[in-house]
């Protein structure tokens, strides 16, 4: 009975925890633009080693999008923020996870640039 209740706690926490969603912002005449995000809640427990628990909690928000400039040319990009939830205030080293712009060629492929 004691590993059914656990296993009705366990799953669904399982289920939630790497929650993703996606929405489309605009799309109209060879524009588009995407927003997404992504929340992750993790607890680590050990009972070996020296650096024992540690907590992994973090959110994620991005922007995918594309531009259609002519028949042959299509401008992308993407951008993605990761905001991390399991240090002290003020020492939540959040970043920039994910940044580049590029073009799409016709027949040859794409170039992209990154930071």
């Amino acid at each position: 009975m004691m590993k059914r209740n656990i296993l009705a706690v366990v799953i669904p926490a399982l289920l939630v925890a790497g929650a993703a969603n996606a929405a489309e912002i605009y799309n109209k005449n060879g524009n588009k633009l995407d927003l997404y995000g992504k929340v992750t809640g993790e607890r680590d427990f050990t009972t070996t080693g020296k650096k024992g628990n540690s907590d992994i909690n973090y959110g994620q928000i991005g922007f995918k999008g594309e531009t259609q400039i002519n028949s042959d040319l299509t401008g992308f990009g993407q951008w993605e923020y990761r905001a991390r939830a399991n240090g002290g205030e003020g020492n939540q080293k959040n970043s920039t996870r994910l940044a580049f712009a590029g073009l799409k060629i016709k027949d040859f492929g794409f170039f992209r640039l990154r930071p």
